[in-house]
């Protein structure tokens, strides 16, 4: 359950990092815009990239994003969704939070369901 807070700062323009475990268990962090509804974050991005084949391989992922002295982060199992539909609801999501994304006919929608949310103290339930 997240505060009223919480899915504020999801409303907002802020980047975060995405991690996987990459070759090696070796963490893999890069910068991504992401959006959260109903308990899935959703990443966009080109079939075939790192942080998509890390995914596909160890079925993981965290995001955590942070502005000055708030913070959120999200881990749980992921998957990479091809389908139209998905994609487009994905894009769809992005384009409210960030802005519209160029034409990628290799994007694919990273969708992890949230099973742990760690956070600043405004975002965190009870408070």
């Amino acid at each position: 359950m997240l505060t009223a807070a919480a899915l504020e700062f999801l409303a907002e323009y802020h980047l975060a990092t995405l991690a996987t475990l990459g070759r090696q268990n070796r963490v893999h962090a890069v910068p991504v815009g992401f959006t959260y509804e109903d308990g899935i974050v959703r990443v966009i991005g080109s079939r075939g990239s790192q942080k998509f084949l890390n995914v596909e391989r160890s079925g993981r992922a965290s995001v955590c994003s942070v502005d000055r002295g708030r913070w959120i982060s999200f881990e749980g199992p992921a998957r990479i969704d091809e389908d139209p539909d998905a994609v487009a609801h994905a894009v769809a999501l992005y384009a409210g939070r960030y802005r519209q994304p160029r034409v990628n006919p290799e994007r694919v929608v990273l969708e992890m369901q949230v099973e742990r949310v760690l956070g600043s103290a405004p975002f965190r339930a009870g408070r």
